[in-house]
């Protein structure tokens, strides 16, 4: 099954040097990016921005995720996989004493796919997307590849290797821009696993080789050799430690290397990943579901369909993309008693285009290879 390795490394390589700033780079416009900042974007590719957010948003979005995590304990707990659901904890510790109970507690909440009313708020929320336009024009559309990420103590598959968005998505998408927000709500630090970035790691335009997939989790890992001769950048005196205050922004964008770093605190490092893109470009997700349009320059009043949208299950779409191998694997791995409800596998098309080096659980939903058990 798959994509062609061969053709995706050659989209890779095809992209001339130092031509992706120059295509991209629309001319200033005033909005809530300063000249200097909007240049110091281009230059480094990325930008920590405070005051994009809105402060009653961002509570609106933690309430949103309260529920969510009320939603998985209350299911783990009445089919007896955790003794206490942890009702008393607060934002940053609920789904931490959760966690505890159940490891693989982060991976059902990170897979829920269930985007809140509060989430889309925050996506189509003024100040954010005026900064946005700035950087990309007047039409906008939101990429299908959104994520809530419970970054719990400890939780080794929330550990997030050096990699390029641009890895998960199909080549004919590797020559767009697309602007990316990550959104710590909570305060971001190297104790907690705040975001690293490669700073000029995007200017070549180029998407470096990777691999699949890192330690026991469905990430694909940037070969490091291959990104410094490929990007132009240096390891070492390239990495930018990205310490943030709550509901402030990184802005990036998919071609900049970046990851994070370890959650050694006793609180959960929760954030949002945003990604917005021209239109009329193809999102590279496989086919599985549209961008949703969010702005129109022709139309100042037009108001985004986040019902429909939200309504299309991208999980769903990916099991089935992938033969619904999903169910089966559990079968192999966990056995015949396990409640797909609590299918703690992660799978899907990219990881048909680059090579497979270590295999999980998560490369066992993929290929099911019964002879992983027990080795993730």
């Amino acid at each position: 099954m798959g994509l062609d390795r061969a053709a995706a490394a050659s989209v890779g390589e095809s992209t001339p040097p130092a031509t992706f700033v120059g295509r991209s780079k629309l001319p200033y416009t005033p909005g809530p990016l300063s000249a200097e900042e909007f240049a110091l974007y281009w230059e480094q590719g990325f930008l920590i921005k405070r005051g994009l957010t809105n402060p009653q948003l961002l509570r609106n979005v933690r309430d949103a995720i309260d529920a969510e995590v009320d939603v998985v304990a209350e299911a783990l707990h009445k089919a007896g996989e955790i003794s206490d659901p942890c009702r008393e904890e607060g934002f940053e510790r609920r789904h931490a004493c959760i966690e505890q109970q159940y490891p693989s507690a982060s991976v059902l909440l990170h897979k829920r796919g269930i985007l809140p009313p509060a989430f889309s708020d925050l996506w189509a929320s003024p100040t954010l997307t005026a900064a946005v336009k700035q950087l990309l024009g007047p039409d906008l559309a939101g990429h299908p590849v959104w994520n809530l990420r419970p970054k719990a103590p400890q939780q080794g598959e929330m550990n997030v290797p050096w990699h390029q968005d641009n890895a998960y998505v199909s080549p004919d998408a590797w020559n767009n821009f697309t602007v990316v927000a990550w959104i710590p709500l909570v305060d971001a630090d190297e104790r907690n696993g705040c975001m690293q970035v490669l700073k000029g790691g995007h200017r070549s335009g180029r998407t470096a080789k990777h691999t699949c997939c890192q330690g026991g989790t469905w990430y694909v890992e940037m070969d490091e050799q291959d990104a410094q001769q490929k990007l132009g950048v240096d390891m070492q005196q390239d990495t930018v430690t990205c310490q943030m205050p709550a509901g402030s922004v990184l802005l990036m964008n998919a071609h900049i290397p970046h990851r994070s770093l370890p959650n050694l605190s006793s609180g959960v490092r929760w954030s949002l990943d945003l990604r917005w893109q021209r239109p009329d470009l193809p999102n590279g997700f496989f086919g599985l579901k549209d961008c949703i349009i969010l702005t129109k320059q022709d139309d100042p009043d037009y108001q985004p369909d986040w019902k429909s949208w939200a309504a299309v299950d991208r999980g769903k779409l990916q099991a089935q993309k992938m033969n619904d191998t999903s169910k089966s694997a559990m079968s192999e791995y966990y056995g015949d008693g396990t409640d797909a409800a609590f299918d703690a596998t992660v799978h899907g098309p990219w990881m048909d285009q680059w090579e497979i080096i270590n295999h999980n659980k998560h490369t066992a939903a993929h290929s099911l290879r019964p002879d992983v058990k027990g080795k993730a």
